[in-house]
C-alpha cells in the first residue's frame, strides 16, 4: 500500500474500508487500486491509502504472485519462481529493507493536476467554502489566484472535522448600510480553554457592515475590550475620514457599563443592543465569530498544530476571510470594499504547514544547519513577512527568509498529523523584493499592541505582503529540490531523480529511508514509554503538549515571577520529570510531565524550616473501604492537578528556567518562588497546610490520630475524606454531601475527576452491590515475570511444612540487590496479602547477608503468588461494625536469638484491614509473656483506631 498516486502504472477508484495504524491511533481510508512497478518488476493490487507517507510492501503478496526473496545481512534479492531470474535487489537500512524502484512506468493518475492544484489553494485561503474559492476565480475579485478552472470535487476532511453543522435555511441578505463604518458589529467569545502564547483567552471582535471587513483582538480579560475599542475606534476614523454612526453588540458587561456610555456620548456614537437572548439581532457578527472557529478549528486539525496556537490560527482566519470571503450582493471582497482595490493573494501559504527560515543568527558558524524547522502560522501585521512557530524554542518569528513544504499529512513537531486531502508539494521561497532583507523577529503572538493590531485592516494589508510590486504576479511555484536521504556513511556520489519517480513521500527529508522503522516503532508505542530526559520527550508531541500543561498549571496558580538573581542568593536547578498515569489495568491514561526543583541544593534554615507532613497509612485505606462497604454508599477519587504548586512558601527561593523553555529575552533571569515546587523539601508540607486550612474552614472536623482524615456531618449523615496528598477520596452516607464535597473541591483547586474508585496505590478497588474486593492482581502478574517464575510451577503455600529458615551463615551468598528488591516487591504485595505476611517478613531479617537458601525461599513464595495471584480482601456488608483484634506468638522461634514472633490481626466489622507479622523485641521467658506482648500491641492500635 502507499500514499503516493503517481507511482502507479494503472489506477481506479475503489472502497476498500480503512486502514489502522499503530495500535488504533489513526485510521486512513483506502481510495484505490491498482499496479505499480517497471519493466523488471510489477506489484498489483496495490492500495492507494489516503495519507500514508510511506510505502508498505507484503513479502506474502510477492510470493502469491510468483516470486520469491532471499535476504542476508545487508541486502534482500527478488527473483521470478519460474526460471529464477534475479529480478530486483533492496538494501537493508536499520532494520529495514528497502526497494528502490528507481524508474516508475506511470499512466493515468487518480487526481489531476489541476485538482491537486485546487485543493492547495483551498487549503490556503484557511478552507475557504468551495463556492467562495469559484467565485473568487469567475469573478475575477483577487489577483494571484489561477485562472484555471477549478476541480474541487468531493470532500475535506479537514473540514468536515472543523465546520460540519445541522442544515440551515438561510435568509435573504439585506443590505442596511451606503459606506464604511455607519455600522460596527461587536461581540467578545471565550475564554478559550487553552491559553495562548501570550497568556490571553478572549477574542474580541469586530465587524463593518458595510464591507464585512472584520479585525479580532486577543484579550486577557474581557475588561480589557473597552481600552481596545477606544484605541481601535481612533486609528479606523483616521483611516476612512469618517465617522463611526452606530455600534451594536449585545448585553455583556464588556459592552454595557459605565465607560462604553460615557465614550459614545463623547464621540456621538448610537449605542444598539440585542434583545436579551436573542443572538440572531446580532447576526452579524455571531456569524462571524462561527466562521472564525470554524476556520482556525479546521486548520488547527490538519495539521494537528498545537492548540495553544489557536490565536494565530483565528489571526489568519481573520486575515483570509477579508480577502476571500465575497459580499454577495456587492460582488465583492471585504478588503475590496474597505481599501478599494482587489487583493492579492499569490503568497498565501497553507496554515500548519512544515517550513523551513534562514537562521541570520550571529551564533550560526560555517557547519550548522542554515535553516529553522518550524510550522507556518500566519501573517506579519507590521512587515512583509510570515509567522513560523519554532518548536523547539517555543517562539514565534518573523521573517521573509521562508520555505515551504505544504504537502497534506505532514506531521508538526507537537502533534499527530490527520490526514486531509492529499495534493502535490510546493516549495517556493517568499518574493517580496524588499529593500533590505530583515532578520526574524522574535514575536511572541500577534495583535497585542492596538495600534498595529488590526487584524485583517488595511495597513495589515499594507504592511505585510499587498504593495505596489504586487501587481506583477508571482512565478508559478517551482518544483520542489530532491529529497535528502539519509547522510552516507562514506562519501559517495548520489544521483538525484525527478520527483515523479520518488517513492515514498520527500517531504520527509532525511527520513525517507529510516522513516519506516521510526513511524512503526512510534506508532505502536506512542506515550507508552517514559522518556528519561528532556532531550528524549522533546521528540515526541504527547510529551510536550504534557509540559506545556504544566507550566500553565505554574501560570494559572501564580507560582513564581521572573526576575534578576539578587547578589548573594543561591539558586536551585529545576529537572523534568515524566511519568505515565496508569489505570487498574495498566493501560496508560495520560501523560504526566513534572518540573521538579533540585531539592538536595536546599540549605536547612536558609532555604526550608519544617518538612514533615502526614500520608493516610494503608491500614486508613482499608478501614474507609471497610466502613463503606458496611454503610453501603460509593466512595469516589480525585486528584488535585500540580497540587503541590497551591501550597504557600514563607522562605525566599529562586529556581533555574526549566530546560526547553527559557526566556529568549531574559536568558539569565531566574525564578523567584511564591509557592511550593516539586522537589522541594518543604513543598508536601506547604501543600498539607494549605489543603488542611481550607477544609478546616469549610467546617471539616481533622481526624485526632489520623490527621489526613476529614468527616463532616449533616444530620445523620457522614462524609469522609482521605488524603494521601493529591489524591482525594470520599465518600458518604448522602450523595448530595458528596457532590458538594466535589462542587467545594473545584471551586478552590484544580481538580481531575477520577470518578468511581477503582484503583489506588496500588490497590485494584471493585465496588459491588453486596461488597467490595480488594487485590493486587495485576501488580502480582508484574512480578511474577520481573523475577522470572513465569514458566516455574505454581505451589500450594508460601512456605514448606518443615521451613526451617536460619542465617545459614557458611551458605553461598546471593546478590543483595536482587534479594532486596524480591522482599520490597513482596512486602507491596503484603497491602492485600495477608497470607504471605509471616514468610515475607521471616525472609526479609536475612537481606543484610543473604543466602542461596533465602533465595530459594522468596523463591517459592513468589511461585505461591503464581498460583494464586487472583486472591484478594473481601469486604462483605455487615449487621454490626466492631473493631476486633486477634493476637497469638510463638514461643523461642529464632533458634540463634531465641525470641518470639507475633501475628496480630485486626477486623472491622468482619473485614480484615490491618495485620502484621513482628520479631519481638526481647526474649520471653515464658509462653505466657510471648502470648501478651502483642496484645498489648494491639491494643494500643484499636486505641489509635
Amino acid at each position: 500500500m502507499t500514499g503516493d498516486e503517481t507511482c502507479f502504472k494503472a489506477l481506479e477508484s475503489f472502497d476498500g474500508g480503512e486502514v489502522t495504524f499503530g495500535n488504533n491511533l489513526r485510521k486512513s481510508t483506502i481510495i484505490g487500486i491498482g499496479s505499480v512497478g517497471n519493466q523488471n518488476l510489477t506489484v498489483s493490487n496495490v492500495y492507494l491509502v489516503d495519507g500514508l507517507n510511506y510505502n508498505l510492501l507484503s513479502v506474502s503478496k510477492l510470493c502469491d504472485a510468483g516470486y520469491y526473496l532471499k535476504f542476508d545481512y545487508s541486502s534482500c534479492y527478488v527473483h521470478q519462481t519460474s526460471d529464477n531470474s534475479l529480478v530486483y535487489t533492496g538494501q537493508r537500512k536499520k532494520d529495514v529493507y528497502y526497494l528502490n524502484f528507481d524508474h516508475f512506468t506511470t499512466g493515468e493518475q487518480c487526481f489531476s493536476a489541476i485538482a491537486t492544484g485546487s485543493w492547495l489553494w483551498h487549503r490556503r485561503l484557511g478552507h475557504v467554502s468551495i463556492d467562495s474559492l469559484k467565485k473568487l476565480v469567475k469573478l475575477n475579485l483577487v489577483r494571484g489566484l489561477p485562472s484555471h478552472k477549478l476541480d474541487l470535487d468531493g470532500l475535506c476532511e479537514a473540514c468536515m472535522k472543523g465546520k460540519q453543522t445541522k442544515s440551515s435555511f438561510k435568509t435573504k441578505e439585506v443590505i442596511s448600510t451606503s459606506q464604511p463604518l455607519q455600522l460596527l458589529h461587536m461581540d467578545l467569545f471565550g475564554p478559550i480553554n487553552v491559553m495562548s502564547l501570550s497568556k490571553k483567552r478572549y477574542v474580541f471582535v469586530v465587524v463593518d457592515d458595510y464591507s464585512r471587513f472584520t479585525w479580532v483582538f486577543f484579550l486577557a480579560h474581557k475588561e480589557e475590550a473597552f481600552d481596545y475599542f477606544v484605541k481601535f475606534s481612533n486609528r479606523v476614523e483616521n483611516e476612512k475620514g469618517l465617522k463611526i454612526s452606530r455600534i451594536r453588540s449585545d448585553h455583556g458587561r464588556e459592552f454595557e457599563n459605565a465607560k462604553f456610555d460615557e465614550l459614545c456620548i463623547e464621540k456621538g456614537y448610537k449605542q444598539e443592543f440585542s434583545a436579551p437572548r436573542t443572538p440572531q439581532q446580532n447576526g452579524v457578527v455571531e456569524r462571524k465569530n462561527r466562521t472564525l472557529q470554524e476556520l482556525a478549528r479546521t486548520m488547527l486539525h490538519e495539521f494537528a498544530v498545537p492548540k495553544f496556537l489557536w490565536a494565530e490560527a483565528v489571526n489568519t482566519a481573520c486575515h483570509v476571510i477579508n480577502r476571500a470571503c465575497i459580499r454577495s450582493k456587492l460582488k465583492k471582497t471585504p478588503f475590496e470594499l474597505w481599501v478599494g482595490r482587489t487583493p492579492n493573494i499569490s503568497y498565501f501559504r497553507v496554515f500548519g504547514s512544515k517550513c523551513f527560515v534562514l537562521d541570520e543568527s550571529p551564533k550560526v558558524t560555517k557547519f550548522d544547519a542554515k535553516s529553522l524547522t518550524g510550522i507556518f502560522v500566519g501573517y506579519s501585521n507590521t512587515s512583509k513577512a510570515y509567522r513560523v512557530y519554532l518548536p523547539t524554542s517555543r517562539v514565534v518569528i518573523e521573517s521573509i527568509n521562508v520555505k515551504f513544504n505544504e504537502n497534506a499529512n505532514e506531521k508538526t513537531e507537537e502533534g499527530n498529523s490527520i490526514v486531509g486531502i492529499q495534493d502535490g508539494a510546493t516549495t517556493q521561497e517568499i518574493e517580496f523584493q524588499p529593500k533590505d532583507e530583515l532578520p526574524p523577529v522574535i514575536i511572541e503572538e500577534p495583535l497585542n499592541r492596538v495600534g498595529d493590531n488590526l487584524i485583517g485592516g488595511v495597513n495589515h494589508e499594507e504592511n505585510t505582503i499587498d504593495s505596489t510590486q504586487d501587481e506583477t504576479p508571482h512565478d508559478e511555484p517551482q518544483p520542489m529540490p530532491q529529497p535528502v536521504h539519509e547522510p552516507p556513511e562514506v562519501l559517495r556520489e548520489v544521483s538525484s531523480h525527478p520527483l515523479s519517480n520518488v517513492i515514498g513521500d520527500p517531504r520527509e527529508g532525511v527520513r525517507t529511508r529510516s522513516g519506516l522503522n521510526q513511524m512503526v516503532g512510534h506508532c505502536a508505542f506512542v506515550s507508552q514509554l517514559e522518556p528519561k530526559s528532556f532531550k528524549e520527550a522533546n521528540v515526541d508531541p504527547n510529551w510536550i503538549v504534557a509540559m506545556q500543561e504544566e507550566l500553565n498549571q505554574f501560570e494559572r496558580n501564580q507560582v513564581w515571577e521572573l526576575v534578576s538573581l539578587p547578589s548573594g542568593k543561591q539558586v536551585i536547578g529545576t529537572k523534568w520529570v515524566f511519568r505515565n498515569k496508569l489505570d487498574e489495568l495498566g493501560n496508560v491514561v495520560r501523560n504526566k510531565a513534572r518540573l521538579v526543583a533540585q531539592g538536595f541544593k536546599q540549605q536547612e534554615g536558609i532555604d526550608f524550616e519544617e518538612t514533615f507532613a502526614p500520608v493516610a497509612r494503608l491500614e486508613s485505606i482499608r478501614m474507609l473501604l471497610a466502613y463503606a462497604s458496611n454503610k453501603g454508599f460509593t466512595l469516589f477519587q480525585m486528584d488535585v492537578k500540580s497540587a503541590f504548586l497551591n501550597g504557600w512558601i514563607d522562605e525566599e527561593v529562586y529556581v533555574q528556567q526549566p530546560p526547553g523553555f527559557v526566556d529568549h529575552f531574559n536568558p539569565d533571569h531566574v525564578f523567584k518562588l511564591h509557592k511550593a515546587l516539586y522537589g522541594l523539601k518543604q513543598a508536601p508540607r506547604a501543600w498539607y497546610g494549605r489543603l488542611c486550612t481550607f477544609l478546616l474552614d469549610n467546617g471539616f472536623i481533622r481526624g485526632k490520630m489520623d490527621t489526613t482524615l476529614f468527616t463532616k456531618k449533616r444530620d445523620d449523615h457522614l462524609l469522609l475524606v482521605q488524603i494521601y496528598v493529591d489524591d482525594i477520596i470520599f465518600g458518604s452516607t448522602n450523595a448530595t454531601l458528596a457532590q458538594e464535597f466535589s462542587s467545594l473541591m473545584s471551586s478552590e483547586f484544580e481538580m481531575s475527576m477520577m470518578g468511581e474508585l477503582n484503583f489506588f496505590l496500588g490497590l485494584q478497588i471493585k465496588q459491588l452491590q453486596d461488597g467490595i474486593f480488594i487485590s493486587q492482581t495485576k501488580y502480582a502478574k508484574e512480578l511474577i515475570k520481573k523475577f522470572g517464575v513465569e514458566d516455574s510451577k505454581s505451589l500450594d503455600t508460601p512456605m514448606g511444612k518443615s521451613a526451617n529458615i536460619d542465617a545459614d551463615e557458611k551458605g553461598k551468598p546471593m546478590d543483595i540487590t536482587l534479594y532486596r528488591g524480591i522482599i520490597g516487591s513482596l512486602l507491596y504485595l503484603t497491602a492485600s496479602r495477608p497470607d504471605i505476611m509471616y514468610a515475607v517478613c521471616l525472609c526479609a531479617r536475612y537481606q543484610a547477608n543473604p543466602k542461596e537458601s533465602h533465595h530459594k525461599a522468596v523463591k517459592r513464595i513468589l511461585r505461591y503468588v503464581k498460583g494464586t495471584q487472583n486472591l484478594g480482601l473481601w469486604y462483605g456488608k455487615q449487621t454490626e461494625l466492631d473493631l476486633v483484634g486477634y493476637t497469638d506468638a510463638d514461643f523461642a522461634g529464632d533458634r540463634m536469638d531465641r525470641k518470639s514472633t507475633s501475628g496480630i490481626c485486626q477486623f472491622l466489622g468482619g473485614s480484615l484491614v490491618s495485620w502484621s507479622s513482628r520479631k519481638q523485641t526481647s526474649v520471653a521467658l515464658s509462653t505466657a509473656e510471648a502470648a501478651n506482648k502483642p496484645r498489648y500491641t494491639t491494643t494500643l492500635d484499636d486505641a489509635n483506631s
